[in-house]
């Protein structure tokens, strides 16, 4: 590479619960720069998702984070030129990718969800996913599958 690597941007931590991964969630929630909009929509998500799972003694935040973690894969799938032919090469992810594609993951499937507002759709997925249900939990198990039926080809990792 010619060019030097640019410095990682210090995220704040969001006013409510003081932790820098919901902004982190909410700047990829965000659409246009509406910002503002995109903290009450995670808000009023966390608020629903309380209703939602009242029999757990788990904070609302707790459950968020716990279903980030069950729809985070470990590995994944990149294709690779070998003589001619391409194979699909299983590879381990790094922490920062993980966190990216989980958070990227659970609003793709929450936005393809029906209801009425993305609040709604949003804490649905939530609450799938903490349940190990759901669009982004089954799209994890796929991409495991897909390495796992490639692990043949691990040794072609780069």
């Amino acid at each position: 590479m010619r060019k030097t690597k640019p410095k990682k941007r210090i995220l704040l931590p969001d006013p409510k619960f003081n932790d820098t991964l919901v902004t982190r969630f909410v700047n990829d929630l965000m659409k246009d720069g509406k910002k503002s909009v995109a903290y009450s929509i995670f808000y009023d998500t966390l608020e629903l998702v309380e209703k939602r799972v009242k029999e757990t003694e788990l904070s609302p935040l707790e459950v968020w984070k716990k279903a980030l973690e069950n729809v985070t894969p470990a590995v994944e799938v990149k294709s690779r030129r070998v003589g001619g032919a391409t194979f699909q090469v299983p590879m381990e992810i790094r922490e920062a990718r993980k966190v990216s594609i989980s958070i990227k993951n659970l609003i793709l499937f929450a936005r393809k969800r029906s209801g009425k507002s993305m609040a709604d759709k949003l804490s649905a997925e939530i609450v799938a996913a903490f349940n190990n249900e759901g669009g982004a939990y089954k799209r994890k198990e796929d991409t495991h599958r897909m390495a796992e039926a490639n692990r043949a080809f691990a040794h072609f990792r780069f």
